[in-house]
């Protein structure tokens, strides 16, 4: 097992490497305040964060992660185009399997370049790859951004849409759903609140933090659902091809040139794939031999957006992946009030980096 000696090491070679890169060296504070940040991370990382109360700055976390506080800075500096790397603990509690890591030092790289996105998604990609280069690990990438345009394309309602889109990280909950509109089957309970005259006739007092008047908008909102047109079952069938892709990314391209025949909407989203596939190669990647998955990503992070990527021990399978990464403009769009800046970065865990090498 590395010691924390080998791991401090570890991570001021990789800090090294990417600050030879032109990313400047920031550090960004062990306690955050909890307010907005929480609302940033996907639900995973909110049900494990480390929450405290200061009696003078309100409630405050432990860090969960560096990337969130790096745009917040970013975002005050309206340095552009930007580079960062930073070294530190990230601390994210453990509810189920007590031999994962509580607290462990994270590495990373972060792009704040708007002038060619495919090219600063290839850039962090071999950033990343190069730092790990020699040791036993396989790439895997994604994109969200391909998702998500299919599924704002679907011919249903905004309200569906948006239901779909807030649970793409939920894939057991995304695949109910999509099922659901796609049968036009409704819940017996739901059907018979929806049949009543009056559904308030039983309710009993008032009680919870909802208003009569935001029940009532609920039960208006599930009308209006239980009135809409099912999805057509090749629109499902569609969004069901693009999360069974698992091919290399030349393939994948090729795969999703057909599927976009009948679901144009992801068209944009699949020409910036084939953007960063050129790019890839332009850096020296092997673009032949690189895995994507249409289902990838899906589990970390709620605000990538984009290209998703990370980095498995090949010996290992057990371990969590070695580096992570991904894009996130519309986090930026988040924390600049409006103003969202292209941005894409990565992290390594040099503690899993020594535990290959020894």
């Amino acid at each position: 097992m590395p010691t924390a000696p080998d791991t401090l090491s570890e991570a001021r070679r990789l800090s090294d490497h990417f600050a030879a890169l032109g990313a400047q060296v920031v550090k960004a504070d062990v306690l955050q305040p909890a307010d907005t940040l929480l609302d940033l991370y996907g639900e995973d990382i909110r049900a494990r964060a480390y929450l405290t109360s200061d009696p003078l700055r309100g409630e405050m976390v432990l860090r969960p992660d560096f990337t969130v506080p790096v745009v917040q800075m970013h975002m005050e500096s309206h340095a552009e185009p930007a580079r960062y790397t930073y070294a530190g603990k990230v601390f994210r509690k453990q509810e189920t399997d007590e031999t994962r890591a509580n607290e462990y030092v994270q590495v990373g790289y972060e792009v704040f370049d708007g002038q060619n996105p495919a090219a600063a998604d290839a850039e962090v990609f071999a950033a990343i790859a190069n730092a790990l280069a020699g040791l036993p690990v396989r790439p895997a990438t994604g994109d969200i951004g391909i998702l998500t345009a299919a599924v704002r394309g679907l011919k249903t309602t905004d309200a569906r849409k948006a239901a779909l889109l807030r649970h793409i990280w939920r894939p057991g909950r995304f695949k109910a759903l999509l099922k659901r509109y796609g049968s036009g089957d409704i819940p017996p309970a739901r059907a018979a609140l929806l049949a009543a005259d009056d559904p308030f006739a039983d309710a009993g007092p008032d009680i919870g933090l909802r208003s009569r008047a935001e029940v009532a908008a609920r039960i208006d909102a599930l009308r209006a659902d239980a009135a809409a047109a099912p999805l057509a079952s090749e629109e499902t069938a569609l969004i069901d091809a693009l999360l069974n892709l698992r091919e290399t990314v030349p393939n994948v391209l090729s795969a999703l040139a057909d599927i976009a025949v009948d679901l144009p909407a992801i068209g944009p989203a699949v020409d910036r794939m084939a953007a960063r596939m050129y790019a890839l190669s332009a850096r020296g990647v092997d673009v032949d031999a690189l895995e994507f998955e249409g289902n990838y990503g899906r589990t970390s992070l709620e605000y990538y957006d984009g290209f998703v990527f990370g980095f498995y021990s090949t010996q290992r399978p057990d371990l969590p992946p070695v580096a992570t990464g991904g894009r996130y403009d519309a986090l930026t769009a988040q924390l600049g009030q409006g103003r969202a800046v292209p941005a894409v970065g990565g992290v390594i865990r040099p503690d899993l980096v020594v535990g290959l090498t020894c």
